[in-house]
């Protein structure tokens, strides 16, 4: 029996199972930055504000100056950004703040409701500021939909890389952002996270392979929701299937499969979890169970901004001069 359920075309946002709710994949070659961290070049014939077509090679969402997505609010759901290249930096409702990236992961659990921005500074001066960001949405249960809210930094240093060949000598590299991989466990996720709970089985791994690498996906328990994103490479080929690149494969975690690869490096974004099965409201930022919860939600930032926005502009960027750091609500300063 195949071990494939699903092949899928991948845009913008990445279909994605129970427990996840989508994919945003951010691919952007911005070019060098300005004084004020913004793009060096014209932003005429942009929708400024609501930039997503792609002129030029990137785009400035959200933002107006500095790319990227102003204050906006979250309930109900975590959100999990991997800034493989480039650099995000959060402010928040709390106080909290940070600026991550090249590598690092920020793990944010909106709980009961958060406001948060995640601005894309230029740093570099004289040359491009590439940016590769993925950001996951992972659903939380009724039961933690109201916790607080909380984030935390996996920074890259400490992000666990497991490398092996196969039996031709070619190099597989795994990044575990979470779970286990083989014999090598994941860094702690959020502390309500549905992730927090090992029997959820959650796992997270960037993979590339090496040109003509083989590489087996392990098998895991059937009741697993997982799949397989072909983001970069050329093409690879598995069960008598041809597969391009930017194509999706969701799975059945029981049965093996192995990946070949064609003859350029291949990279993926692997993510797996135990399906929450409860109902699914949705409305933007909001995610709860019902559409009265969704309704109370809407009411509830309307009447408090979720405690309300502390700093001087929507699209706060930090200091052009800082280094990766992080500030936690509780006052808890990391520096990288």
């Amino acid at each position: 029996m195949t071990a494939i359920k699903k092949i899928k075309q991948l845009g913008a946002q990445w279909e994605t199972q129970d427990p996840f709710l989508f994919c945003a994949y951010h691919l952007d070659n911005y070019p060098r930055g300005n004084k004020d961290l913004g793009p060096d070049a014209s932003l005429a014939g942009r929708n400024l504000g609501m930039d997503f077509q792609g002129k030029d090679g990137w785009n400035m969402y959200h933002g107006q100056t500095v790319p990227g997505f102003p204050a906006h609010p979250h309930r109900g759901f975590e959100t999990i950004t991997v800034v493989e290249k480039g650099l995000a930096d959060h402010s928040d409702s709390l106080g909290a703040a940070g600026r991550f990236g090249n590598g690092d992961v920020q793990w944010m659990t909106a709980g009961k409701g958060v406001q948060h921005s995640e601005m894309f500074p230029l740093l570099n001066k004289k040359e491009a500021n590439p940016l590769l960001l993925f950001q996951l949405w992972l659903n939380l249960p009724k039961v933690s939909k109201m916790v607080e809210p909380h984030y935390k930094m996996l920074w890259h240093e400490d992000i666990p890389i497991v490398q092996h060949t196969d039996d031709d000598g070619n190099t597989i590299t795994i990044k575990v952002i979470a779970g286990n991989y083989r014999e090598t466990h994941a860094l702690s996720p959020a502390p309500d996270s549905w992730a927090a709970i090992p029997d959820n089985g959650v796992e997270i791994w960037l993979i590339k392979l090496a040109p003509h690498a083989n590489w087996v996906l392990p098998t895991a328990d059937k009741a697993l929701n997982r799949t397989l994103y072909f983001y970069e490479g050329n093409e690879i080929q598995t069960e008598g299937y041809q597969i391009p690149k930017e194509h999706g494969i969701d799975l059945y975690p029981d049965k093996e499969i192995s990946i070949k690869n064609g003859d350029t490096e291949s990279a993926f974004l692997f993510i797996q979890g135990k399906p929450i099965g409860e109902p699914v409201a949705q409305q933007g930022p909001f995610v709860m169970n019902s559409r009265q919860e969704i309704n109370d939600a809407i009411m509830e930032y309307q009447r408090t901004e979720f405690g309300g926005w502390p700093w001087p502009k929507h699209d706060h960027t930090h200091d052009q001069n800082r280094g990766r750091f992080a500030i936690h609500a509780d006052g808890t300063e990391e520096i990288k």
